[in-house]
């Protein structure tokens, strides 16, 4: 599976200067958050395969004007073509604001989403717009990451992490990482990530399987 993967910046190659067929050879496409809504429905109009996205910080008009024809992921776990997905959006409560939470908070979120993903036995990746603590974050409050994502890394150790958030251009950042066996991206702009499709009944091939999910406008920390 072909993943083409975007955050924070929208690329000029996938839309003001979109050459026809350019998204043909991808069977998936991630939102990191902080993008125009625009932007993405533009993509999976283009695309013809699922965008899925989780809210940045400054995705704040999503609730009026979400990217129509996207599925959110945010606090859910999601299949698609065997390999499964765990979206946790926001970044680290720094103003007053949505999508921002206290270390508290994205614990609470993450406790939801356990008991599911121990029974189907992890996941494989990772969706965030901030990073974990020390790993990819930045030095000022609006730009740290949890220490919640590291403790989960450490627990269940996904076998990738994809972060938005910590633009490349603020200093010496890595794109790329590795943290106990989790590889962990910064897919500012974007990203082209390939993971093998696990062995799946053909009747489940390119359709999306919700394992869990929140109403995409429900407030996560409500019960």
């Amino acid at each position: 599976m072909k993943i083409l993967i975007v955050s924070d910046e929208e690329c000029p190659a996938l839309w003001e200067y979109y050459v026809p067929g350019r998204l043909k050879e991808y069977d998936l496409i991630l939102s990191c958050g902080d993008l125009n809504a625009q932007y993405l429905s533009f993509l999976v109009t283009m695309g013809r395969c699922p965008v899925l996205y989780i809210h940045g910080n400054h995705d704040t008009d999503y609730h009026h004007n979400p990217p129509w024809g996207c599925d959110c992921i945010d606090d859910a776990i999601v299949e698609y073509n065997g390999i499964r997905f765990m979206g946790l959006g926001g970044c680290k409560k720094y103003h007053e604001g949505p999508h921002q939470y206290t270390e508290g908070d994205m614990r609470r979120r993450i406790r939801r989403l356990s008991w599911r993903m121990r029974r189907l036995g992890g996941v494989d990746v990772v969706v965030t717009h901030a990073p974990p603590e020390g790993l990819g974050d930045g030095d000022d409050p609006a730009h740290w990451g949890f220490r919640a994502l590291r403790d989960l890394l450490d627990r269940h150790a996904p076998k990738y992490l994809l972060h938005g958030h910590v633009h490349l251009r603020y200093g010496e950042k890595e794109r790329v990482r590795e943290y106990n066996g989790t590889t962990l991206i910064n897919t500012c702009e974007r990203y082209v990530l390939e993971i093998p499709d696990r062995e799946i009944k053909e009747r489940n091939r390119n359709k999306l399987l919700w394992k869990t999910r929140h109403l995409v406008h429900k407030d996560p920390l409500e019960d």
